[in-house]
């Protein structure tokens, strides 16, 4: 490899990695508020589903977690509000 290579690949070498991990059940997943620091499973979010979406909120401080929204031709995933999301390996 030279220098004038890059060293990265496009989005598409993620496609194995992301299908596997949005294939389990992500409410065991446990996450952390960007808002306060809480973490926890996600399971323990407060989850709103009077929106055009789904709305998930911290226990804690009321701040937005998750946001779902779902159109006829595509699903929109905001998780801007979570510093992270563990997710458990299925094969672990």
């Amino acid at each position: 490899m030279t220098a004038d290579e890059p060293t990265y690949l496009d989005g598409n070498a993620a496609a194995g990695a992301l299908r596997e991990v949005f294939a389990v059940d992500l409410t065991t997943a446990i996450g952390q508020c960007a808002g306060c620091g809480d973490s926890g499973v996600f399971a323990e979010a407060r989850l709103y589903l009077d929106a055009p979406g789904m709305v998930a909120r911290c226990k804690v401080c009321d701040d937005v977690l998750v946001r779902v929204v779902s159109t006829p031709r595509d699903t929109y995933l905001d998780f801007r509000g979570l510093t992270y999301l563990r997710i458990p390996n299925v094969s672990s």
